[in-house]
């Protein structure tokens, strides 16, 4: 299987409500995702011109557009947590129904993905480090497609 992979970084809070540690306060991590796609349905032999099987120019695009511009210098905070908190948001608050684990925000980019990938591209693999030895990886083994294809 033929099948790319782009690297993109963004900074971005989060805190675990109910946590008891160090990870239920607001804190920060330099994040890295790597998305991987394959084409669905690849051709036998090379790849037809421009040889590409997804340009990675539109994959930086979209994946800023949808992910890195939503995440990069967000908070993510979960309902729960803001019902126990602080007053009113912040213009760089996020708020989730979910608790904003590194798990919680990688199924949250796959769903985004999922909606926005040419229909001809199949999201293959999504892997998200917290830190340089700390990450979530979801891996699409059943040839999952987008919910609207």
């Amino acid at each position: 299987m033929l099948q790319v992979t782009k690297i993109f970084r963004f900074e971005t809070a989060h805190a675990i409500h109910g946590y008891p540690g160090p990870c239920g306060n607001i804190h920060g991590h330099s994040y890295v995702l790597h998305v991987t796609v394959s084409r669905i349905n690849p051709p036998e032999g090379y790849l037809p011109r421009p040889g590409f099987v997804m340009d990675f120019k539109e994959l930086k695009e979209l994946v800023f557009r949808k992910i890195t511009r939503e995440f990069d210098h967000r908070t993510i905070l979960s309902e729960e947590y803001m019902n126990c908190a602080f007053g009113p948001p912040f213009e760089n608050l996020a708020i989730w129904k979910m608790e904003p684990t590194a798990e919680n925000m990688l199924l949250y980019i796959r769903d985004l993905l999922f909606r926005e990938l040419p229909e001809t591209i199949l999201l293959r693999k999504l892997k998200l480090y917290e830190t340089c030895d700390s990450y979530a990886e979801w891996e699409n083994g059943e040839g999952q497609i987008s919910a609207n294809r």
